[in-house]
């Protein structure tokens, strides 16, 4: 560390070298914090000084110190750890000459141990009356300033262990995601799914339509694949006889960086035996509800200016209604692919070479027309059998039995009644080698590892992937994904 110091870095080192002078180690070891601030808070909490003083409540904490008031032979300063932040009251003539000359010698930032009773002040702030003292770490580069303090976005997301440190809301968002998290779990663990672990690197492209981010094995000699999706090995679960499972994990898409997308996040896939669609959609329901109601204790949300209700029961709608409804286009109707073809040039929509049937049309106006409109949260069902490789068909061959579910015009999952038939299968991957022949660089490849598993036989299942960062961002209220991941992918600095 041999950077140029500012004045006040060169101070704090001053102060260190002091420190060490006075017998106290600033980078020592283990400290014994036998209370959390927020319990010591409780414990005090509608009890004036004259009960404190009848009955004292002893405390022993550590946390970082975020204000000070250093006078002559008594100071105040605030202790900060994970939940909650306390005042305390040190005195010379309380904790002795060598612990108040070493406090004398702290700064906004570092990390203290204090042991002492709680007390009131005159203005009725609950506080430790510190007995003794410790030096735990030395911060050697000063905070933001108190009132303005990190605000810069994307200084924030790049330096997240200050933005951490000085902004509340981002620490309580990351405690809150970490709590939506073990809901999720203990809901799916309560109906009696199993969490598994898959590999994350892949010799095959599939499970999605996503351009994948490309690896190389050197002892094999050979390229991989981060996943794109956790799907075709969660169901070779379902081969083998896991018949309710999940994984919550990573997922790597080499695409753009967006308000709603990151390369790497983090989702929930789930897979249920002798199931279908309509349990997939019982069980989003169950997890929303669940996760409202029981640990955000919340049911209506403000996000993007939009409130969010997820009370109820929530709709579910034909993606070719909600397209009629928005273009008066019926794509129930068998419209050849020439015609909707003119149909999208004279929406002014974007065509693709590899397109080369209806369906692909349809989703790109259900995409432009219909998906932006989709505030309150709803299931959109029954979508083109082309953009849906691993979806079984419905009565009309044209679409499959497959939903996504919708809040504030985004999608938040995606469900599928899953095709267990390897000849289907097998002609589906054919199409997406050929849609890949025509410039989809997102088309699946072949993957003969689970066509061999689906001819041992897979019971009929439903499947479902949830967007779990999507989730937190809607449950704390936040619009941007950033805010919601502690590490986000950043460009460098300066570009």
């Amino acid at each position: 560390m041999d950077e140029k110091l500012t004045d006040q870095e060169a101070a704090r080192r001053e102060k260190l070298n002091a420190l060490r002078e006075l017998g106290y180690e600033p980078y020592g070891g283990k400290y014994e914090k036998k209370d959390d601030v927020k319990d010591l808070i409780a414990q005090g909490e509608g009890k004036d000084e004259e009960a404190l003083l009848s009955s004292p409540i002893r405390g022993q904490t550590a946390g970082r110190i975020m204000s000070l008031r250093k006078m002559g032979k008594a100071s105040f300063f605030h202790l900060k750890d994970q939940d909650a932040s306390i005042q305390c009251w040190i005195a010379k003539d309380v904790v002795g000459e060598n612990d108040y000359q070493a406090f004398k010698l702290s700064d906004l930032g570092d990390i203290a141990g204090v042991e002492g009773t709680l007390m009131r002040t005159r203005t009725g702030e609950l506080t430790i009356r510190v007995e003794k003292y410790v030096p735990i770490v030395k911060c050697l580069k000063p905070l933001p300033e108190k009132f303005h303090g990190l605000q810069d976005t994307e200084e924030r997301y790049r330096r997240r262990f200050l933005d951490l440190i000085v902004n509340d809301s981002s620490r309580k968002i990351a405690l809150a995601r970490s709590r939506i998290v073990k809901g999720i779990r203990d809901y799916c663990d309560s109906l009696g799914f199993v969490e598994v672990e898959t590999s994350i690197l892949s010799p095959i492209l599939g499970g999605a339509a996503a351009r994948p981010f490309i690896t190389h094995h050197n002892a094999l000699d050979k390229d991989f694949y981060l996943r794109i999706a956790t799907e075709l090995n969660l169901k070779k679960c379902l081969v083998g006889g896991i018949e309710k499972v999940y994984e919550i994990g990573r997922i790597f898409r080499n695409e753009g960086i967006d308000a709603k997308h990151n390369p790497e996040f983090t989702t929930i896939e789930l897979y249920q035996g002798y199931a279908d669609l309509q349990d997939m959609k019982a069980w989003l329901s169950g997890l929303l509800h669940y996760l409202a109601k029981e640990v955000l204790h919340q049911e209506k949300f403000l996000w993007n200016g939009q409130e969010i209700d997820l009370s109820g029961e929530f709709p579910s709608y034909h993606m070719a209604d909600l397209i009629l409804e928005k273009t008066g286009i019926d794509f129930r109707e068998d419209i050849p692919f020439e015609k909707a073809l003119d149909l999208a040039k004279e929406h002014h929509l974007e065509l693709k070479k590899s397109w080369n049937s209806t369906g692909y049309i349809m989703q790109e106006f259900f995409d432009e027309f219909v998906e932006p409109t989709l505030i309150s949260p709803c299931f959109v069902c029954t979508y083109p059998i082309e953009v849906s490789p691993l979806t079984k068909k419905t009565a009309d061959p044209r679409f499959v039995d497959r939903f996504e579910f919708f809040v504030g015009g985004t999608e938040f999952a995606n469900a599928y009644s899953e095709i267990n038939d390897p000849f289907d299968q097998k002609e589906r991957f054919i199409e997406e080698l050929k849609a890949r022949e025509r410039g989809d660089d997102e088309a699946n490849d072949m993957d003969l590892n689970f066509l061999e598993a689906l001819q041992y036989g897979m019971p009929p299942a439903g499947g479902i992937g949830l967007g779990v960062d999507r989730l937190v961002m809607l449950l704390t209220e936040q619009s941007n994904i950033r805010e919601v991941l502690l590490f986000p992918t950043m460009k460098d600095e300066g570009k």
